[in-house]
């Protein structure tokens, strides 16, 4: 297969909710596969919606705010967990289509939360890739990944793997995912914004790779609607109220070539884009720029990566 038909959903999530933003993916990206597409792409935390009020509610980063704290528990509560059985008409339509669907979530590991873009793969486990460094106020709910989540799905017509937001500024995360030979490339933000297109048509070179930048399209109002969902609280509630604007995730997803030219385009509203990528472009490419192979110095630079998960305990039998 040289051409790979694509989309990428923007669409708005249902914050705190989890079930309800399960539903609308499965709708959303079923929709999507019977238009032809092998590989759906969702935003950052699709499923529970990105954490505004981090950035946009003013006293939001105060110690023991009780709407901060109030979100924190309905996050956990509501939070995937590894091997969530809510998941399973993702995989089952994966495993049905034959189509490959990246979705970001906030996952609970023990009891933590932790911001994961899950990769459902036909016939296969899901493949997960833990964002490495929370950026600026996102250290205030998500704690860190590892290397044991840095990997890509070897499809049928190629390779596919993902990186979140602020990672795409992080040189050697950039280096190792180029060393696994990406052909497409999941680049999940909450708005693509345009320093986070810069950033995906970047990588689309460097990578010599196709890149579907995939943002998000959420507003104030979407905040009090998930958290009526969910029961409600009075706490969290007063927090949101102290958000000033109205829209705050504004969409702009991209699709970008290996050569930066942008393919589609969206605007700040909810639209599935549609693309087909010729992956005999990504070999072209490398004709003049291949940074893991040809273009590179392994002889001065070397770079390691230790992909062994860290749980911080070590549990064993006793001599």
């Amino acid at each position: 297969m040289t051409k790979l038909p694509v989309a990428v959903v923007q669409a708005a999530p249902v914050p705190l909710d989890f079930q309800g933003g399960i539903d609308k993916a499965v709708a959303l990206a079923r929709a999507a596969v019977e238009s032809g597409a092998k590989v759906v792409a969702f935003g950052e935390t699709f499923l529970g919606g990105y954490p505004l009020w981090l950035d946009e509610a003013p006293g939001a980063a105060l110690w023991d705010h009780p709407g901060s704290k109030a979100l924190h528990r309905i996050m956990l509560e509501q939070a995937v967990v590894p091997g969530d059985e809510r998941l399973l008409p993702l995989q089952e339509l994966a495993d049905a289509s034959g189509a490959v669907i990246s979705i970001g979530a906030h996952e609970r590991v023990r009891r933590s939360l932790v911001n994961n873009q899950l990769t459902f793969r036909p016939g296969l486990p899901v493949l997960d890739h833990r964002k490495l460094v929370p950026t600026h106020g996102e250290r205030l709910i998500w704690a860190r990944g590892d290397g044991s989540t840095l990997g890509v799905h070897q499809a049928e017509w190629g390779r596919i793997g993902t990186l979140i937001c602020w990672e795409h500024w992080m040189p050697l995360a950039r280096a190792a995912m180029h060393n696994l030979g990406e052909d497409v490339h999941i680049a999940a933000w909450p708005t693509v914004r345009e320093s986070h297109q810069i950033a995906s048509r970047h990588y689309a070179m460097e990578g010599r790779c196709f890149v579907l930048a995939a943002g998000l399209v959420q507003t104030r109002d979407d905040l009090f609607d998930g958290l009526a969902r969910v029961g409600g609280d009075g706490a969290a509630r007063e927090l949101f109220e102290a958000i000033p604007a109205e829209v705050l995730n504004r969409g702009g997803s991209l699709i970008a070539a290996p050569d930066t030219r942008v393919i589609a385009q969206a605007g700040e509203g909810e639209e599935t884009l549609f693309a087909e990528l010729d992956l005999a472009e990504v070999s072209e490419g490398l004709t003049n720029l291949d940074t893991d192979g040809h273009y590179a110095r392994p002889d001065v630079f070397e770079l390691t990566v230790d992909t062994r998960a860290k749980d911080g305990v070590t549990w064993g039998r006793n001599q």
